[in-house]
């Protein structure tokens, strides 16, 4: 099997022995077929009415086809016009897939999917004069992607420059941000299917929009999956979605509720990012589920030494510890790894189009947002050490230095748990946050995941509260150097990105979770008597 073609390798014999019955039955219940047919019942009569309004992106290489000429349309204005750079304003499905879009075509699009103020800042100093950004929202009312479309629209304004005619939308027919949209008379309104879920649009106006308009061959994607359809809707042994769906189903019945993530030099730039969030939000749920673990390469911590609790899959050619190997040019890989998610959604037991956690930590952030008082910054530390304040949850040791505290939190973890690493920090300019991934995963032997707040929460932040409840969570927050106000509203990005922080530790600790929150009072110095701390308290 080549990069260029499209397939599932079940490295492992034993896996592939103890999958081989799934697979017959996927086979013989014509589960493929009916997928591809948009049949909602699937997934049982509690899931049908939410599968009946979620199935369009099956058939999203033939109906995403009129999107080509509107995107290369606008293109073509812009850049008469000498707007040439693009930025991107969206959460979760509006994100992972045009960021690994451009990053694999090799063309510059600057993603905002964060409530940073430093990243916004760095955002806004690029030249306006050459920016066009894409609002992208299903409804609208996304509190992330709003801050930013009146960030921008002001910025836009005080530099003489018609901010309506920077702004690009892309949502829901009927939607209350397609209503606004007109309203304010901006440049062009992209209507997305309505009848596809976020984690699954990237063949949609969400996914195509942004990345074409940055100058991503849109139309070759459509044809890589257009290539593959038909095999991934076939009843057959050899259908890699069957393969992939029953590999995964059957890891997990034997324990192996962890994919591992790392490519292989498959030339995809990011992939891992965005299949976190179609396998944890599609499955992760009822207590079950498949958490996915990006890792840096095979020879990551957690792929090259991954136990008998996980399952290591590598994009790409077959490389080390690897027990899967999927191949394929993106965009059948898009449709690939979807249908797998889908069916493997109807082994494991679960609904894989709903994502009844996701609210929880939203509805507390948003209750922070109304108690401005609890983000003023005066909260009372259990311990500081230099410029880390530590904060916990109940039952979570705070007390000695930071290396005593990690320590006993690492020790803390249960039996085929996972630690988390969630930084609500600038992606960018503490980029080096996300070494801390492998360095605990190394030193504790435990699988460990690491998100960008708040984006994870559109992510695995479902999979954190609904899926296997064996989670240690370690929250990293940081004072901004200078904090931006959101236009119109009571708020501070600064505020906005705390209220997230609290709001989801809390939910994780109502589910009885262990929560650890380090607090960098001054970032840089903060980040690294942090990763000297895991250095020593893992030896």
């Amino acid at each position: 099997m080549t990069g260029d073609e499209t397939g599932v390798e079940l490295v492992d014999a034993e896996l592939a022995g103890k999958a081989a019955p799934l697979v017959e039955r996927l086979v013989a219940d014509q589960a493929a077929s009916k997928l591809a047919a948009q049949d909602a019942t699937l997934w049982g009569p509690d899931a049908e009415s939410e599968a009946s309004i979620r199935l369009s992106w099956t058939s999203l290489h033939k109906s995403s086809r009129p999107l080509i000429g509107e995107i290369e349309a606008l293109r073509s204005e812009l850049q008469a016009e000498g707007v040439d750079r693009v930025v991107l304003a969206g959460m979760g499905g509006s994100s992972l897939a045009p960021e690994v879009i451009t990053a694999t075509a090799g063309v510059a699009l600057t993603v905002l999917d964060t409530t940073d103020a430093g990243q916004v800042a760095d955002a806004l100093a690029g030249d306006l004069e050459r920016t066009v950004i894409v609002v992208s929202s299903k409804s609208g009312g996304t509190v992330e992607t709003d801050s930013h479309r009146r960030i921008f629209a002001k910025a836009f304004t005080e530099a003489g420059i018609d901010a309506a005619r920077r702004i690009v939308v892309v949502t829901d027919p009927g939607s209350p941000f397609s209503e606004l949209s007109e309203k304010e008379g901006y440049r062009k309104t992209f209507l997305a299917d309505p009848n596809v879920g976020g984690r699954y649009s990237a063949l949609t106006a969400f996914g195509l929009v942004p990345a074409g308009l940055a100058g991503a061959d849109i139309a070759r994607l459509l044809d890589q999956a257009a290539a593959v359809a038909g095999t991934l809707g076939t009843d057959s042994a050899d259908n890699p979605a069957i393969k992939l769906a029953a590999a995964w189903a059957a890891a997990h019945e034997g324990g192996a509720e962890k994919v591992v993530l790392a490519d292989t030099g498959s030339g995809i730039k990011g992939f891992p990012d965005w299949a976190e969030q179609l396998i944890a939000e599609s499955t992760g749920k009822l207590g079950t589920g498949l958490l996915p673990v990006a890792v840096e390469g095979p020879e990551a911590p957690g792929f090259a030494d991954a136990k008998s609790d996980a399952t290591p899959v590598a994009i790409g050619a077959p490389e080390g510890a690897a027990k899967i190997s999927v191949t394929g040019p993106l965009g059948a890989q898009f449709l690939l790894w979807e249908f797998a998610t889908a069916l493997a959604g109807r082994l494991i037991g679960i609904n894989p189009f709903d994502q009844p956690d996701v609210e929880a930590a939203k509805k507390a952030a948003r209750a922070l947002l109304d108690q401005p008082e609890k983000l003023s910054g005066k909260e009372t530390p259990a311990t500081v050490d230099g410029a880390v304040e530590v904060f916990g949850s109940e039952g979570v040791a705070t007390e000695g230095k930071l290396v005593d505290v990690l320590r006993a939190f690492f020790g803390s973890v249960t039996e085929g748990g996972y630690f988390a690493v969630q930084a609500y920090l600038d992606r960018l300019d503490d980029a080096s946050t996300s070494l801390l991934r492998g360095e605990i995963a190394k030193r504790t032997g435990v699988q460990t995941t690491f998100g960008w707040g708040p984006r994870f929460l559109h992510s695995t932040g479902q999979y954190h509260k609904g899926g296997h409840q064996n989670g240690s969570f370690l929250q990293i927050t940081g004072a901004p150097a200078e904090d931006l106000a959101v236009p119109d509203r009571p708020y501070t990005l600064g505020q906005l990105q705390h209220a997230q922080a609290l709001g989801d530790g809390q939910v994780l600790a109502e589910h009885g979770r262990p929560v650890l929150r380090l607090h960098l009072t001054d970032r840089a110095a903060g980040l690294a008597e942090l990763v000297r701390a895991v250095q020593e308290a893992g030896e």
